[in-house]
């Protein structure tokens, strides 16, 4: 499909989608008419028939952008969720760890910690921290909301600074290209002190649950969880009404210990590493930065989805016709959260694909005229704005690298490496709080809270570390990275505004919900 370049108009589809969304709370009919509102501006620049161009390429492009794997794996992943609630797992795990974590606070600080542990891949640590602590933050009654922030903000933004994962590989790589470094590993690894989003949104997840200062919506879905009303999307109960009085803790645990098992596995297979004489044979990252992560994380939920059969059919937990039907009703779970994939991926393929939003803004960046010391703040904003209108980290950094390093290593060389940080951490931030991205999609799914709530709460603390980090890389701009300066002031800038935050609209906002901030 021909691209065309749009200017200006490029960027319609994605401002109209998110605004439709955020106002409507409604996502899926808010992202078809995103889509359909680029496809008819593509159509109309190529000289398309009107009605049929935007309705074929709209489609066109839902079948060719969409990723099978992705959506198999989240199946895959809602069937076993559903098989170990089936079999009495999720019921003895959460009377388990009652007993090991007492507190509500304690259960928010074991999901945070398990988040930053599982850094391989981000999908991953969507689906399967959500999966393993849902249990017990229900008990404690923790928001379904509170749960997707902390969730989602231990994903792209640890996948961002470690050093073993899938995104540290597409890092590397996307440097590698840009033809001025030899080892895009070691730039990679530079860019982690002053990579700003990723380590203050760390940051902030252990302030908000040390010190419980929440402010904005947030607040309200806390003091609403703390009446009951968790914010799911199921049911109450909806699951472990059909569960078994036999289960185990392993009922629990196993599956999802094979399941990371299985899913590394099979990453380092997809990446070469068990090839002999190949480039990745018997190099963890090298065979990291190769694999197939969507296709690896399909035979991980099969081989998890095996390895439940075997541990509950035999024992009479289940019949084999009960587990099968399980099976079904989890893949059922998962389709509204499939459906968001689907649409978030068409209208990231519309911007990008066809009508040139990344090129557009490209171009707005290299012909803007502005004091030195600002590129790395500049450089962040641009990258965070075309992050949040695509949904794409992966594909905005992969765009951006090979413009930012030219640009900075001919402006201002002592820049580069910060103007690199700043890209990733632009491209981090647009991704954690876009509703077309599929990382939040998935942290929706993944702890089963309605998406557009987990949009809205999540957002205003997003955008109180992004003003952090912008006020950071200019101080960065200002000393020449100097990366202690950078990032005392930057965290200094975090716990100041927290505060504020929380003392004047925590308050208020309790206040309506009748609750003290």
């Amino acid at each position: 499909m021909e691209p065309y370049y749009a200017g200006w108009l490029s960027l319609v589809p994605p401002v109209l989608a998110i605004a439709l969304a955020l106002v409507s709370k409604e996502v899926v009919s808010s992202l078809l008419v995103g889509i359909m509102a680029g496809t008819f501006i593509y159509s109309m620049g190529m000289g398309l028939n009107p009605i049929a161009g935007t309705v074929g390429t709209a489609f066109d492009l839902m079948v060719n952008s969409a990723d099978l794997y992705i959506i198999l794996f989240v199946c895959m992943l809602g069937g076993l969720v559903f098989v170990i609630s089936m079999a009495g797992g999720s019921k003895a795990y959460g009377k388990w760890a009652s007993t090991k974590i007492k507190s509500k606070q304690l259960s928010l600080l074991a999901t945070a910690v398990l988040g930053i542990v599982i850094f391989i891949d981000d999908y991953f640590n969507c689906l399967t921290v959500g999966t393993v602590m849902k249990p017990l933050t229900d008990k404690y009654k923790v928001s379904r909301a509170k749960l997707a922030y902390i969730i989602d903000c231990t994903a792209a933004p640890v996948c961002i600074i470690a050093p073993i994962s899938s995104w540290a590989a597409a890092v590397g790589s996307n440097l590698e290209a840009t033809g001025y470094y030899q080892n895009g590993f070691e730039v990679f690894i530079s860019t982690i002190p002053l990579n700003l989003y990723a380590l203050l949104s760390i940051a902030m997840i252990f302030i908000i649950i040390l010190t419980g200062l929440d402010y904005g919506p947030m607040v309200d879905a806390e003091a609403m969880a703390a009446r009951g009303y968790l914010g799911s999307v199921k049911s109450e109960n909806e699951m472990l009404a059909e569960s078994s009085d036999r289960g185990t803790v392993v009922d629990m645990l196993l599956p999802i210990v094979f399941l990371i098992f299985f899913s590394i596995a099979a990453m380092l297979h997809t990446g070469g590493f068990f090839v002999p004489g190949g480039k990745s044979y018997m190099n963890f990252g090298n065979a990291f930065g190769s694999c197939e992560t969507s296709k690896s994380l399909v035979w991980g939920g099969f081989g998890a989805l095996a390895v439940a059969l075997v541990m509950f059919v035999p024992r009479k937990l289940m019949t084999f016709r009960e587990f099968m039907n399980g099976v079904t009703k989890g893949f059922k779970t998962m389709i509204p959260a499939c459906c968001i994939l689907f649409l978030a991926w068409t209208i990231g393929s519309v911007c990008r694909d066809i009508l040139q939003t990344p090129e557009f803004v490209s171009d707005c960046l290299a012909k803007a005229s502005f004091p030195i010391f600002l590129l790395p703040a500049i450089v962040f904003v641009i990258a965070a704005f075309l992050s949040f209108s695509t949904g794409t980290a992966w594909g905005t950094f992969s765009i951006l690298i090979p413009i930012i390093a030219p640009v900075a290593y001919a402006l201002a060389q002592q820049l580069l490496t910060v103007s690199l940080s700043a890209t990733l951490a632009g491209s981090v931030f647009g991704d954690n709080c876009s509703p077309i991205s599929d990382t939040t999609i998935l942290s929706s799914a993944g702890t089963e809270c309605n998406h557009i709530e987990h949009v809205t709460t999540q957002l205003p603390y997003a955008l109180t570390v992004a003003g952090c980090c912008f006020v950071g890389y200019i101080v960065a701009g200002l000393s020449g990275s100097n990366v202690v300066l950078t990032l005392s002031v930057s965290f200094a800038c975090l716990v100041i505004a927290i505060k504020f935050l929380h003392s004047y609209y925590g308050r208020k906002t309790a206040g309506r919900s009748g609750q003290r901030g």
